[in-house]
């Protein structure tokens, strides 16, 4: 059993992941900047923490008891290209360091297709994949054990347990509930340590297509 840290903690993909955590016996905590927030989180069974991540300088105590962190927190589409580096980026790094400050080795990143190769991006998109691009770079510099999950399209469909996982993918959907799947499937797997990869809707099952991964992949 692990006890999982998730920053965004009210997120979608994070309420759509702290049930599939504690399906695998695994306890969570979520990281909310407005406590008003923190119902939705007892309601699934997680423990609200209220920690406003761009404010604070030092994450290290938000970490007690920390098995692993998942960084599931954004800016969102509305926000501007300031506030692309100071969550999508700079909390990700802060995060990254109260791991190391704490003894945390286990961290989940969900990054973004496209993130591999900002320049390709559109205009518009293009301050948040550099965001995300610059905050996977880190993660693999830092020496944690990380994975980055980069998911395409994001939708609010029925989860499916269908999908395909690859280094690099064509563009495509899929849904938050089949993300957060696959986070919890990635979490307890040591093989996907030190993987990057991108994840879209498919035909294979969670299990089956990490298994293929990690034949096929070695650690980026």
């Amino acid at each position: 059993m692990a006890h999982v840290v998730v920053a965004g903690g009210h997120g979608q993909i994070a309420l759509l992941l702290y049930p599939e955590l504690l399906a695998r016996g695994h306890t969570a905590a979520g990281l909310i900047r407005n406590p008003d927030h923190a119902a939705d989180l007892q309601a699934a069974l997680a423990t609200p923490v209220v920690c406003d991540m761009e404010a604070e300088d030092v994450l290290t105590d938000y970490l007690d008891n920390a098995d692993a962190v998942v960084f599931a927190a954004g800016a969102g589409p509305g926000s501007g290209d300031e506030r692309k580096q100071t969550v999508d980026l700079g909390a990700a790094l802060k995060l990254m360091r109260a791991c190391e400050d704490a003894g945390v080795r286990r961290y989940l990143m969900i990054s973004a297709m496209g993130a591999a190769d900002p320049a390709s991006g559109s205009e518009p998109m293009l301050p948040y994949l550099k965001a995300k691009a610059g905050a996977d770079q880190a993660l693999r510099e830092s020496g944690l054990d990380y994975t980055i999950v980069r998911p395409g399209k994001l939708t609010g469909d029925a989860p499916t347990g269908r999908v395909q996982i690859a280094e690099r993918l064509d563009y495509g959907d899929v849904t938050r509930a089949d993300v957060a799947a696959v986070l919890a499937a990635c979490l307890e797997e040591p093989s996907t340590f030190g993987l990057t990869f991108d994840l879209v809707g498919g035909e294979a099952s969670v299990d089956d297509e990490l298994q293929r991964l990690r034949a096929s992949t070695k650690p980026s």
